[in-house]
């Protein structure tokens, strides 16, 4: 459910690099937390397990001293504050994929020429490819949320989306997130959403409600 808008070359190597068919050992997708660099990460490694073996590993705390079988792809969120230890075993990792077939991809704040890592381990992952991960523009975010409404089977008026647009936080992290709550809420309730029901369910769940 991801929008492709403005990271269409990204996307297109990620799908190459599940389906295994990537002649580069590895990728780097940087960006701002709000790019959703993650879930992209974990469309990857779903997209791989029909075929072979994906791991996502959550940051570099979960890098297994033991690498994966041959072929595998292994995605690792959130490696730029890796310490000496782990920056030991992701560069045996890196070696070993690249030994066996495998794929690496990789998600950072900045892009790896500014990664606070040893130097061995920084130009082996600026070897493969590099893209920073854009996220949407205020403009866009209207489609991707009535997107992320219909895929959860409820239609989502312009008016509720404005709403939600111009009160609270904006990234569309917190943004999913309140479509998901809203939904359960109106399940519960037996009635549709609306700008009404919106500022009830604000009221009931949050602190301060929306203006």
């Amino acid at each position: 459910n991801f929008l492709v808008v403005r990271n269409v070359e990204a996307v297109n190597a990620l799908q190459r690099f599940a389906a295994g068919e990537a002649r580069e050992t590895g990728t780097v997708l940087w960006g701002a937390p709000a790019s959703v660099r993650t879930h992209l990460l974990r469309a990857a490694v779903l997209a791989a397990q029909s075929c072979r073996q994906a791991l996502l590993l959550p940051d570099w705390r979960a890098i297994p001293a033991e690498p994966p079988g041959p072929g595998a792809l292994v995605a690792a969120d959130d490696v730029d504050d890796a310490d000496a230890a782990a920056q030991g075993r992701l560069f045996t990792l890196y070696n070993r994929l690249r030994e066996t077939g495998g794929h690496l991809v990789v998600a950072t704040a900045v892009p790896p020429g500014r990664l606070r890592l040893r130097e061995d381990l920084r130009t082996r992952l600026g070897w493969g490819l590099v893209y920073e991960v854009l996220p949407l523009a205020d403009a866009e975010k209207p489609a991707a949320l009535a997107r992320y409404a219909r895929e959860r089977g409820f239609a989502l008026a312009d008016d509720v989306i404005a709403h939600l647009l111009t009160h609270g936080r904006r990234d569309m992290g917190s943004l999913v997130a309140t479509l998901a709550a809203l939904d359960r809420y109106s399940l519960a309730q037996k009635r549709p959403i609306t700008v009404p029901l919106l500022r009830e369910w604000v009221q009931r769940t949050l602190p301060r409600p929306f203006v």
